[in-house]
């Protein structure tokens, strides 16, 4: 076999994916591609990935240096690391440094603003910067993992040990928040280094916290330069080299969903492990055995703010909603008064007549991205659309099914929604297990949705909440954070110098062996100094 290097591209060349299927060059893209530059071909769609050699270069030279990083942080202490978190902490907190990472992320608003880009998780706020000042403080005062003794099995003559260890490179491209820095830099704590890559919105932020904070408590915790790295660059391919990198070993991805499935797939096709955070949106389902003032509390609750875990559909059962649709109703729109603005409703298709005639017939002033815009108060869509997330400003908008039963509402979360999270609102506790069983989803509950937050639920930071719409995690739950990034390693103590396995061990019982043959101490709490 004889190859090349890929010099240039021709409008209408064919390109082979899939095994049996091809993708054709298009006109842009054969002017835009030079000598030096890559070509990244997408096997499950055939989608054609342009990188240009400089953009190229600047992720590879970002994912270098957290390379490098890594080995040398074997020898940093896990009192290193707690200073680490500690100085990024106080640099936060330090006015002067806020008031330049506070100037950088007002430009960015401005500049996404007049693009027509939501700025909602851009700002930088006082509420963020408390809550990223307190995320890293935890992450100073968790406990170091490396070297934690995970199992240990002892036989006659011989240990094994089943301990955690670092697992090297975590790349990060994660949506305009800011906050992500905090959350993320949380791989440190078991030993990894991290390269970041943000969304152009807030690149000019992410530049200021990385030159007056990050990399400055970097220094002061005599940590590795480049154990957290960032790739200065806008542009989306950015993004695809990075996840390219066969360097990363594990690759995370926040952000819209079609762009997070698009850059796990970049990241799968170079052999490295993905954890995707793209699309969410919660349901909430009404049994027959709900109380209304449960439901009624639940649905406003969970429209405080849109972000992954917002009610997004409600299905009320059928026997019910005569009583619980106009509770619904009510609970959404103070919702919306509560955040100063109007609330959208989509219905299904067919389930208008459950609807009071001022809703169907009203229209409300909307904020979006782009402007306040007046549109219907009361939309129908097609039972198949049930799985869109809404994506919000201060308007909150959900879509409402009615349903025969809770299962036909199972179903309909199985087979359209992208499978994250979900709540009952049952009496009846056969009811409630039922759901939780019959229900593909990794955040199940009886009350709002909000709850379902890393921070918020497990008291540490989160790296990104995993949906199952691409298949269930191995060995994880959905919330990724920063201590659950390791591997295991195996270490042995021999005691026995005649052991040898062409001399047959005597033979045991099992129930013996639980007492007096191989036995397995799981949890010992032993970690490097």
């Amino acid at each position: 076999m004889t190859t090349a290097a890929l010099e240039r591209l021709t409008p209408g060349m064919l390109v082979p994916f899939g095994g049996n299927r091809v993708a054709v060059v298009p006109e842009a893209l054969a002017a835009a591609f030079q000598p030096g530059d890559s070509l990244i071909v997408m096997q499950d769609s055939g989608a054609l990935l342009h990188l240009p050699a400089a953009t190229a270069k600047i992720a590879a030279d970002a994912v270098a240096r957290a390379h490098e990083a890594f080995p040398r942080m074997a020898a940093v202490s896990d009192a290193q690391v707690s200073r680490f978190f500690e100085a990024f902490a106080a640099a936060l907190e330090d006015e002067a440094v806020w008031a330049k990472i506070a100037e950088a992320n007002a430009a960015d608003a401005l500049a996404a603003k007049a693009r027509g880009r939501s700025i909602t998780r851009l700002i930088a706020s006082a509420g963020m910067r408390r809550d990223m000042i307190a995320g890293l403080r935890e992450w100073a005062a968790a406990e170091g993992s490396r070297g934690r003794v995970l199992d240990r099995i002892e036989h006659k003559g011989w240990s094994l040990e089943q301990v955690a260890a670092p697992l090297g490179v975590v790349g990060f491209v994660f949506e305009g928040r800011p906050n992500v820095f905090a959350d993320a830099t949380g791989v440190l704590r078991t030993g990894n280094t991290v390269v970041f890559r943000i969304g152009s919105d807030a690149l000019g932020t992410a530049k200021a916290i990385m030159s007056h904070a990050l990399e400055p408590a970097l220094t002061a915790s005599g940590l590795p330069a480049g154990a957290a790295s960032l790739v200065e660059s806008a542009e989306h391919a950015a993004g695809w080299a990075m996840f390219a990198d066969p360097r990363l070993s594990l690759a995370v991805a926040r952000g819209s969903g079609p762009a997070v499935a698009q850059l796990g797939g970049v990241a799968r096709q170079a052999g490295t492990p993905v954890s995707l955070h793209g699309t969410g949106g919660a349901w909430l389902v009404a049994d027959r055995s709900a109380n209304a003032e449960r439901f009624a509390a639940v649905v406003y609750h969970s429209l405080d703010r849109k972000v992954c875990n917002s009610l997004n559909v409600c299905c009320i059962v059928r026997e019910r909603a005569a009583e619980l649709t106009p509770l619904f109703l009510d609970a959404l729109k103070r919702a919306g008064e509560r955040r100063g603005a109007g609330c959208k409703l989509h219905v299904a298709q067919g389930d208008q007549p459950f609807l009071p005639a001022d809703w169907l017939n009203a229209t409300t002033e909307v904020h979006r991205a782009e402007g306040v815009r007046r549109e219907p108060l009361v939309e129908a869509i097609a039972t198949e659309e049930l799985g869109r997330e809404w994506e919000w400003e201060d308007t909150p908008e959900v879509s409402l099914k009615i349903v025969d039963s809770v299962e036909q509402a199972v179903e309909l979360f199985n087979a359209l929604s992208p499978q994250f999270a979900a709540s009952l609102i049952a009496e009846d506790e056969l009811a409630q297990r039922r759901f939780f069983e019959g229900l593909n989803a990794p955040f199940v509950g009886d009350g709002f949705t909000r709850w379902v937050d890393g921070q918020y639920a497990l008291n540490r930071p989160e790296l990104g909440l995993s949906n199952w719409q691409n298949g269930r995690l191995l060995a994880r739950g959905g919330v990724l954070s920063g201590d659950s990034v390791f591997t295991v390693r195996a270490r042995v103590h021999q005691t026995d110098l005649e052991l040898d396995r062409q001399t047959p061990a005597p033979p045991q019982d099992l129930k013996s062996q639980t007492k007096t043959g191989n036995h397995v101490v799981r949890g010992t709490a032993q970690t490097r100094p």
